[in-house]
């Protein structure tokens, strides 16, 4: 926060210094282009796609999405979307859709309306997910006062595994989950079959395309084997994709498709008992800018089928030179056998580094690898989401991997004091006390006041040790305290 705006509201600045000051503390940031970032930013590569989607959404910043019949363009626009994601991802006449903020409006949009949807059978909702399932739905859970039901995964491939699935609905469950593919490991649950046993027992099935439904479609043109995972599988009745994923599109945009129009009805809401307007909400938001909804629709527009598929083409050409160079580093392995454009990178069982200071060492060479928790079977790993950006620099990705196991090697392995082990140990996450978690961050490094360390091995093999409530409780008070305006 700048020195004026944190004092009080200033006497205003020029724009040409407000400008100055934004590019000055975007410095700081990850870079969102040049596929430097492998995970939360998405890259064609192209610099007229982004120049396209600014312009765009300056354009209609200003509209209002919150009444379609006062801003027409945003209606045509919102339609448009929806009809295209429909066709590319094996909707019909039937199928209707929302465009929302993103992939976890999205996810949990799909909850309420399948909530909704089951008022009449059962006052004790849950949902049924695979444990790889996107964090986005115990949210939703959360939120929407159901219980979410996690059915562990196939140890070794890390798919759903139908049967089991199958065994866990039950007369409660009023929606059933799977992945297209998987965040953690870029996989593609076994949809067909766990759709069937959810048709079979009259209970909706949603799978979460957000980071792959824009892809997927195009890597099954190349000839890629891609399992069947759209609206057009018998038994999917909703399914989401994020615009701003594999679309290329500026944040935040996602498509919420359902197989008709009385599945979506749950989701919608109006009041009119009150003296103002009469609200009526096809998302969570209420005023939606126009800016993403026009910016989306401007690239998708731009893009085209032929465009999508150049961009598959190269994101499935660094994918797999990439994922063939990993395997040439001694140490690296790749986690099950991903669909996708997503991988899940981990140690060799006896490797002599450590990958959260592989991490560490790819981010001073420039490069940001995301690193993934051990959760069950899957152990700690690196995420590497691949763009087409990334295409034509694999060489170089590659190379500074391999330097960066060298140095982590040589490093040495982070080692967490066994009375530290004990203390984390020791902790209750429900009851955490002011003074225990302050004696956590400085155990681990995190002086809020001193700014975030610029390693971060130490703390990773520090929250890697605590159970995971207790990371979650560590973590929330970590964040409560950046989002802590400073007074001056």
């Amino acid at each position: 926060m700048s020195e004026g705006m944190s004092e009080g509201m200033s006497d205003g600045v020029s724009i040409d210094d407000v400008l100055a000051e934004l590019r000055a503390l975007r410095e700081s940031d990850l870079p969102t282009h040049g596929g430097r970032t492998l995970a939360y930013v998405y890259d064609s590569g192209l610099a007229e796609v982004g120049e396209l989607g600014q312009r765009a959404h300056a354009l209609a910043s200003s509209a209002n999405g919150l009444d379609p019949t006062a801003f027409p363009s945003l209606l045509r626009m919102e339609n448009d979307l929806v009809a295209t994601a429909a066709r590319l991802l094996g909707g019909d006449e039937r199928t209707v859709g929302s465009v929302t903020s993103g992939g976890t409006e999205s996810c949990m949009l799909a909850v309420l309306a399948a909530r909704e949807g089951a008022k009449q059978r059962t006052s004790t909702p849950n949902i049924v997910l695979p444990s790889t399932a996107h964090a986005a739905f115990r949210k939703a859970a959360h939120l929407f006062g159901l219980r979410a039901v996690h059915v562990a995964v196939d140890e070794k491939t890390f798919r759903a595994d139908p049967a089991a699935m199958a065994a866990a609905i039950d007369d409660d469950t009023v929606l059933v989950v799977a992945s297209a593919p998987s965040y953690a490991h870029g996989v593609v649950d076994p949809i067909p079959e766990i759709a069937a046993e959810a048709a079979r027992r009259g209970v909706r099935m949603h799978v979460d395309a957000c980071i792959g439904g824009w892809v997927l479609p195009y890597l099954r043109r190349l000839g890629d084997e891609v399992p069947p995972f759209d609206l057009a599988v018998e038994g999917v009745t909703s399914l989401s994709v994020d615009l701003h994923k594999y679309a290329y599109c500026p944040k935040g945009a996602s498509v919420l498709l359902h197989a008709d129009a009385q599945l979506r009805g749950g989701h919608y809401f109006a009041s009119a008992d009150w003296p103002g307007y009469t609200m009526l909400n096809t998302t969570l938001q209420s005023t939606r800018s126009g800016g993403p909804l026009a910016a989306a629709w401007a690239v998708v527009r731009y893009l085209g089928d032929d465009g999508y598929l150049r961009l598959a083409r190269d994101t499935r050409a660094a994918m797999e030179r990439i994922k063939t160079g990993i395997a040439d580093i001694e140490g690296l392995r790749v986690l099950g056998s991903p669909n996708a454009t997503l991988l899940a990178v981990t140690s060799e069982d006896g490797a002599d580094f450590d990958l959260f200071t592989v991490a560490d060492k790819m981010a001073r060479r420039g490069w940001y690898v995301q690193p993934q928790f051990g959760h069950g079977s899957s152990p700690v790993n690196l995420h590497l989401t691949i763009t087409a950006a990334n295409h034509g620099d694999e060489d170089g990705f590659l190379t500074d991997l391999a330097d960066a196991v060298a140095a982590a090697r040589e490093a040495g392995p982070v080692v967490v004091a066994e009375e530290m082990r004990t203390l984390i140990a020791a902790l209750d996450p429900d009851t955490l006390t002011a003074e225990q978690f302050e004696g956590l961050l400085r155990a681990a490094g995190l002086d809020v006041a001193g700014g975030l360390p610029d390693r971060m091995a130490q703390v990773n093999a520090l929250l890697e040790a605590a159970p995971a409530r207790l990371r979650e409780r560590v973590l929330l008070e970590f964040l409560g305290l950046l989002y802590r305006p400073h007074r001056g």
